[in-house]
């Protein structure tokens, strides 16, 4: 079984997916919640709910908090503290800082979101190349555990690896299997920083692109749709998508072309 998982790009967690245990009215809110909160990261719980509240939904702020918490969203602004590490795992210094980004291959990062399915969600991860906005790998996943980020990550290390790897404070990046992972590979770990509300804005753009163009479009049903849908737009990203920030070029152009 796990062979045959390797051989379609499965996570082995997505193939025994069962629906989400939530209700339908939650799953219907958690949908309007991502839609939303994909378009103005920067909302937070209360004008979240004040949001709903004016779409005509009849909700709390308690139950808005655990909804979003379900899906792992936070908002994006300047804060004491980020995504938690897991008690008792080393937080890596910010590298960033002031450095400029010139080359492909300085610096990957990786981020999760939330999918919303008919009956259900699952959970996105990807790795992005901040230069080119090359996607390396993603991977899907039921639940939030780090073994698909571990997956996620082996795949993008088989094509290179970076100087840099940035990430959140998450508890699937703080992990111990994680980090030695890449250092193990020489690669340096960088986390965000406290208050750096956009230490991560290339995975959250890619996040947009992903759902506007293709998950809101489709509205997929099932797991194995989902992994086909994605199947097809990701080398659409990379290959066909024209970005305006690269000069109207693709993604696998720029990459390959500067790392030539």
């Amino acid at each position: 079984m796990r062979r045959q998982c390797v051989l379609l790009g499965l996570s082995r967690s997505s193939l025994y997916y069962e629906p989400a245990a939530e209700t339908a009215e939650n799953l219907r809110l958690m949908r309007l919640l991502d839609a939303e909160y994909t378009a103005h990261p920067f909302l937070g719980s209360r004008r979240l709910t004040q949001w709903l509240v004016e779409q005509g939904e009849v909700v709390n702020r308690k139950r808005v908090q655990r909804l979003l918490r379900l899906m792992g969203l936070e908002a994006i602004y300047p804060k004491p503290k980020l995504s938690a590490g897991r008690a008792g795992h080393r937080i890596y210094p910010y590298l960033l800082r002031d450095v400029r980004i010139e080359r492909p291959d300085q610096v990957w990062s990786t981020d999760i979101t939330y999918v919303p399915l008919t009956t259900g969600f699952m959970y996105l991860a990807a790795i992005i190349d901040w230069y080119s906005r090359y996607v390396l790998a993603w991977r899907l996943s039921n639940t939030l555990d780090g073994s698909f980020c571990l997956e996620m990550l082996e795949e993008a290390l088989r094509s290179g690896q970076p100087e840099v790897f940035n990430t959140d404070q998450g508890v699937q990046f703080t992990a111990q299997a994680w980090t030695e992972r890449l250092e193990s590979a020489g690669v340096a770990v960088s986390m965000d920083g406290k208050g750096r509300c956009l230490d991560n804005v290339f995975v959250e753009r890619l996040w947009r692109s992903v759902k506007y163009e293709d998950i809101y479009l489709w509205r997929y049903e099932t797991v194995p749709e989902l992994q086909r849908g994605l199947g097809r737009y990701f080398p659409y990203y990379n290959e066909e998508r024209q970005h305006q920030s690269l000069e109207y070029r693709t993604p696998a152009v720029v990459y390959q072309q500067r790392r030539a």
